[in-house]
């Protein structure tokens, strides 16, 4: 069961979409696919999502989503310019018309001095627009990490309509 601030932002989302009829794509890896998840957990949330894309693996981001490799072997996985092509590529790869990324280190191994723990990037993006990339870091163990991380993406796809 989800906590009834994220049913509430979720909600709220999926309404003001329906109404603008705008779709709605993620591309998720840190979150593992909570994003979509939470969308699809509102009845008539279809109406909205369109698809969801998890990419956990460097593999799946370039398979998937066409991040270029060079990209992530030059600047990680866990950066502004991944979470941009993410949500670049769910977009050329979707019938959406908003879509917003994630990737980061929800933890509790895996950190860096450079990108410590709940170091999270996410962008949004409309159809035919530049992506807003942000950069969080959450704490907290992983579930609040991945927790914040999706009310967080929600209030962004939000403030993107």
């Amino acid at each position: 069961m989800l906590p009834a601030a994220l049913t509430e932002a979720a909600t709220r989302l999926l309404e003001r979409c329906k109404a603008a009829g705008v779709m709605i794509a993620t591309a998720e890896s840190c979150t593992g696919g909570l994003i979509a998840g939470t969308l699809t957990e509102i009845a008539g949330s279809s109406a909205v999502v369109e698809r969801g894309f998890v990419t956990y693996s460097n593999e799946a981001k370039q398979e998937v989503l066409g991040v270029p490799g060079a990209l992530i072997s030059n600047v990680g996985a866990v950066s502004a310019e991944v979470a941009a092509a993410m949500v670049q590529g769910a977009l050329r790869h979707a019938r959406a018309d908003l879509a917003v990324a994630v990737t980061g280190i929800a933890g509790p191994g895996g950190g860096s001095a450079d990108k410590p723990v709940g170091l999270v990037y996410l962008a949004v993006a409309r159809r035919g627009a530049e992506p807003r990339v942000e950069r969080q870091v959450f704490a907290g163990d992983r579930s609040a990490i991945r927790e914040a991380t999706v009310r967080r993406a929600l209030a962004l796809l939000e403030e993107a309509l």
